[in-house]
């Protein structure tokens, strides 16, 4: 019956700030068109149309505003009054009760704000579609930022995501493009990471865990969070002073260089992705500052950590291939990567996926950001896909919502970035660790103690596997053993390799002494 109400009032809200108005602009002065008018005649149009969009997604709930958090990055691909409009869900969502914040606090941590604080601010700073920031002051003089999760959070999002599930399912059903787009699976993934946001303590270890990747880093801060203060339901981390990075103007006045804050957001972007396998995947404007002060002019500074995402290896050495790829114009590895990963079918033909690939990629080369129409490149990539049956992969859908994300960052920054030249070279020299000799100390180093572990405790194993014959699981024993055997060969062989050539190349230098004496 739920269901019912709440597809009753997603219409209903449609209606009243004419989000149809293009449906009813094609029926033309047809007969419908006429009928519906003066059913609607009810509803006001005075305001500008992205004003009632905004307006429209903020009284539909979390999951529609976060839907226009990543529109309002996309100014490629709608109007800029609507962009510019949805720009305000970023940050300036309409706040809830402060007395409700603090009723929050009483319950989450145990006591009143006064009592815990030396200061705190009723009014919010910023309030989301997930929680809302005051800012404190702590005991020992500390400045923080407190967060507070919304009331009645968890029952909205349950009943918006059980609605995706049911249009999920019948897209499932009567869609001949759903086995390859996977929307089950899609709003699986989506339903997780929604509710991974509503627990705050997973916010605080996500955002300790981006801390810990970049504490050597010049390039992004990330908050302290204050261990002592932080519940399922609030948070507190240090206070961060910065500009958003949709303020581009006071960013010009502090002396903010743009074309290295860009080429940094590209280094960024590509260190979490392929050095940590786990980055930000919310990173709107209103979730990005920049610091001004002296100290740290010009880095980032990384706010809501609510959405992350990760990659396993495989998803790592399947996205480097591609990237490097993509960037050399080597179009035949990029099919190839796609057949031999079973993205695309088996039975696909490289040369034809190769040519489809470079008609789609090949007109954005050696252009910056403000001569590519993403949109245009998107519907391509869309009907090469579809064409050659190519697999949706749902644990890279925020992956993808973050590249879209940073695309529109990278737009209002420098529209004069060549993306492909600034991230070309990062990605070599990451390959180039991974797989060249760095790459194969390293994972010795790994391995090493494993090995070093199981190694002198071969032969008696062996012994005993051997002396245990005619079981299938002694067998299974005796496979594990040889194969383990072999892997400590392999490694050995390695070892003595580099070894053997230090001592060739010692003697060789002795040789040339000689001679040249």
């Amino acid at each position: 019956m739920f269901k019912f109400f709440r597809l009753l009032k997603i219409f209903r809200v449609t209606i009243r700030y004419g989000l149809d108005e293009i449906a009813f602009a094609s029926l033309g002065a047809g007969r419908i068109g006429r009928l519906l008018e003066r059913l609607l005649f009810l509803r006001d149009l005075s305001a500008p149309r992205g004003v009632r969009l905004r307006c429209a997604l903020e009284e539909l709930g979390p999951i529609f505003v976060k839907f226009g958090q990543v529109l309002s990055t996309r100014r490629d691909l709608m109007p800029l009054d609507i962009a510019n409009e949805l720009t305000k869900l970023q940050d300036r969502v309409p706040p809830f009760s402060s007395d409700l914040a603090i009723a929050q606090i009483v319950a989450s941590l145990g006591a009143h704000p006064d009592t815990l604080f030396a200061s705190f601010e009723r009014i919010p700073v910023a309030s989301a579609s997930i929680a809302q920031v005051h800012f404190a002051v702590l005991k020992d003089g500390r400045e923080v930022a407190v967060k507070v999760l919304r009331p009645g959070m968890k029952k909205s999002i349950d009943q918006d995501v059980d609605l995706m599930h049911v249009a999920a399912d019948l897209l499932g059903r009567l869609w001949p493009d759903a086995k390859r787009l996977k929307p089950k699976e899609v709003v699986g993934e989506f339903d997780k990471y929604l509710h991974d946001e509503l627990d705050l303590m997973r916010e605080a270890a996500n955002g300790s865990q981006l801390r810990r990747n970049f504490a050597e880093s010049t390039l992004l801060l990330v908050p302290e969070m204050m261990w002592d203060y932080c519940s399922p339901s609030v948070i507190v981390m240090e206070r961060m002073r910065g500009v958003p990075i949709s303020q581009v103007d006071k960013l010009q006045e502090a002396g903010v260089d743009f074309k290295k804050l860009s080429r940094d957001g590209v280094e960024i972007f590509f260190t979490q992705i392929f050095r940590d396998g786990f980055f930000h995947a919310d990173m709107h404007p209103g979730n990005i500052m920049v610091s001004v002060e002296p100290a740290t002019l010009g880095r980032y500074i990384a706010l809501d950590f609510g959405i992350v995402g990760t990659l396993n290896d495989f998803d790592k050495d399947y996205l480097s291939q591609n990237f490097l790829a993509f960037f050399r114009r080597d179009y035949k590895r990029v099919a190839q990567a796609h057949i031999e990963s079973g993205w695309a079918p088996k039975e696909t033909r490289v040369d034809e996926l190769e040519a489809a690939v470079r008609a789609c990629c090949e007109p954005i080369f050696d252009r910056p950001l403000k001569d590519i129409s993403f949109g245009h490149i998107l519907l391509r990539l869309f009907q090469t896909s579809r064409r050659f049956n190519i697999e949706v992969q749902p644990q890279l859908v925020l992956l993808q919502k973050t590249l879209l994300n940073i695309e529109g960052l990278g737009r209002q920054l420098d529209p004069e970035l060549d993306l492909w030249k600034t991230a070309k070279p990062y990605l070599e020299n990451w390959m180039g660790e991974q797989m060249g000799w760095n790459g194969l100390l390293q994972q010795f180093k790994t391995e090493a103690p494993h090995f070093a572990h199981i190694f002198p405790q071969l032969p008696r194993l062996v012994h005993q596997a051997l002396t245990r014959t005619g079981h299938e699981t002694d067998s299974l024993v005796l496979a594990q053993l040889l194969q383990e055997q072999r892997t400590t060969n392999q490694l050995l062989k390695i070892f003595m390799f580099v070894a053997g050539g230090m001592v060739l190349g010692l003697i060789l230098a002795q040789f040339l002494s000689a001679l040249a004496e």
